[in-house]
């Protein structure tokens, strides 16, 4: 049937979202069917492709044609970005030359609905020719993919979202729900840390919550300390050097006290000035250890009301980190 679709001027919200809230939950029912299968006929073949590709010495090889293939490469940024070398590769390309990409120390796996996209076909070959292991993910276990697979993940048949235009939806939903089924297995088996989630993902606000007190401290002439015999005004000075609001108070190497702003506010008078700073301090202040995350760091200084933190390690102050460089740093 041709025609223009309806004008939004003669939109129905109350159907539009009867149909936004079918579609999901369609989807809901379609991925608890699939987790079924995992306890059923997918257990050992998805097991047995987590191992394929745990076995592998080179990179999985994610492809795919179409929604397939948009659904494939995000599977593969998804393994990569938790510890599995991954790429996608278009296999369309891989008929003109991108085939070189794939080695035999790689394991391939493929995605197609129905198993019969024709665009893997040199892909398949190259795999059996190179004894490439080959994970298929399909909804046809009968299919020329499955067949030619060494592991076949065949998703339960769950229709899609529209009987009226059967678009990929409901079926890239799946997929998309057992890639990250399979990374996350793969991070589990490999014992990745956040120490090894950070090292990849170095830029942007889940890199900086990541990082430890330690990776952004000040350190060394940064660090503004002062003993406790420290007049005011000399305390300012330090203070005002420091650019950080306050000041550590040591004695003997260990940290003793702070002294800060606020404590200008609440504590000096017009006869401070002749007082040290083991009087105007505020001891045992609250600290943290160099190798805390800094998400830990913006708690705690939530939780106090304050702005900066000196990090101590057996109570020697070894760094001081400020809020504002959490906050320039990405850290919230």
């Amino acid at each position: 049937m041709s025609g223009a679709p309806q004008s939004l001027q003669s939109l129905d919200p109350v159907s539009a979202i009867a149909a936004a809230k079918e579609v999901i939950a369609s989807e809901a029912r379609a991925l608890d069917a699939l987790a079924a299968a995992l306890e059923g006929p997918l257990k050992a073949s998805f097991v047995e492709a987590v191992r394929a590709m745990q076995g592998a010495a080179g990179r999985v090889i994610v492809s795919g044609m179409g929604k397939s293939g948009h659904v494939a490469r995000k599977i593969a940024a998804t393994l990569a970005s938790t510890g599995r070398p991954a790429i996608f590769v278009h296999p369309a390309e891989a008929s003109h030359g991108d085939l070189g990409m794939i080695t035999p120390s790689d394991c391939v796996l493929a995605l197609s609905r129905g198993g019969e996209s024709q665009e893997l076909l040199d892909l398949i070959e190259h795999c059996r020719r190179l004894r490439i292991p080959l994970i298929a993910m399909t909804f046809r276990a009968q299919s020329t993919l499955a067949e030619a697979a060494n592991i076949v993940l065949a998703l339960p048949e769950c229709g899609e979202a529209s009987e009226a235009a059967p678009a990929p939806t409901t079926s890239t939903t799946m997929c998309m729900a057992l890639g990250d089924a399979l990374a996350i297995a793969l991070l589990d088996a490999a014992g990745f840390t956040k120490e090894h989630f950070r090292a990849i993902h170095p830029g942007g606000r889940l890199g900086a919550m990541l990082k430890h007190v330690r990776d952004l401290m000040r350190t060394g002439a940064d660090l503004p300390l002062i003993g406790p015999d420290a007049l005011l005004p000399e305390m300012l000075k330090v203070m005002d050097a420091g650019t950080i609001g306050s000041v550590g108070i040591v004695e003997n190497g260990k940290l003793i006290g702070v002294f800060t702003d606020g404590d200008i506010r609440r504590r000096v008078r017009a006869d401070s000035f002749t007082k040290d700073a083991r009087s105007l301090m505020t001891a045992n202040p609250k600290t943290i250890a160099p190798s805390a995350p800094l998400a830990d760091a913006v708690a705690l200084m939530n939780e106090k009301k304050i702005t900066s933190l000196f990090a101590v390690e057996n109570g020697v102050p070894v760094g001081v980190v400020h809020m504002h460089d959490l906050l320039t740093a990405g850290v919230r």
